[in-house]
Protein backbone atom coordinates (compact mmCIF):
# COMPACT_ATOMS: atom_id res chain seq x y z
CA UNK A 1 0.00 0.00 0.00
CA UNK A 2 2.99 2.61 0.96
CA UNK A 3 4.41 1.91 -2.63
CA UNK A 4 1.23 2.31 -4.63
CA UNK A 5 1.03 5.92 -2.59
CA UNK A 6 4.27 7.07 -3.87
CA UNK A 7 3.20 5.67 -7.10
CA UNK A 8 0.01 8.13 -7.10
CA UNK A 9 2.04 11.13 -5.63
CA UNK A 10 4.74 11.17 -7.81
CA UNK A 11 4.24 13.65 -10.45
CA UNK A 12 7.40 13.09 -12.83
CA UNK A 13 6.08 10.75 -15.01
CA UNK A 14 2.56 13.01 -15.47
CA UNK A 15 5.26 15.80 -16.75
CA UNK A 16 6.72 13.55 -19.20
CA UNK A 17 2.92 12.90 -20.01
CA UNK A 18 2.21 16.70 -20.67
CA UNK A 19 5.22 17.31 -22.39
CA UNK A 20 4.35 14.55 -25.12
CA UNK A 21 0.98 16.15 -25.49
CA UNK A 22 2.22 19.77 -25.83
CA UNK A 23 4.89 18.59 -28.52
CA UNK A 24 1.77 16.32 -30.46
CA UNK A 25 0.07 19.68 -30.45
CA UNK A 26 2.32 21.51 -31.74
CA UNK A 27 3.33 19.28 -34.67
CA UNK A 28 -0.33 19.05 -35.77
CA UNK A 29 -0.49 22.65 -35.69
CA UNK A 30 2.39 22.49 -37.82
CA UNK A 31 1.30 19.83 -40.54
CA UNK A 32 -1.79 21.65 -40.92
CA UNK A 33 -0.26 25.39 -41.34
CA UNK A 34 2.06 23.71 -43.97
CA UNK A 35 -0.64 22.37 -45.49
CA UNK A 36 -2.42 25.74 -46.34
CA UNK A 37 1.09 27.56 -47.42
CA UNK A 38 1.79 24.64 -49.85
CA UNK A 39 -1.44 24.61 -51.15
CA UNK A 40 -0.71 28.13 -52.22
CA UNK A 41 2.28 27.93 -53.14
CA UNK A 42 1.46 25.44 -55.69
CA UNK A 43 -0.63 27.63 -57.45
CA UNK A 44 1.35 30.93 -57.24
CA UNK A 45 3.82 28.16 -59.25
CA UNK A 46 1.58 27.71 -61.72
CA UNK A 47 -0.42 30.94 -62.15
CA UNK A 48 3.93 31.78 -62.74
CA UNK A 49 4.70 29.20 -65.17
CA UNK A 50 1.61 29.66 -67.11
CA UNK A 51 2.33 33.46 -67.69
CA UNK A 52 5.52 32.93 -69.09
Amino acid sequence: MRNFMKLVRNSDGATAIEYGLIAALIAVAAIGAMQGIGSKLGSTFNNTSSYL
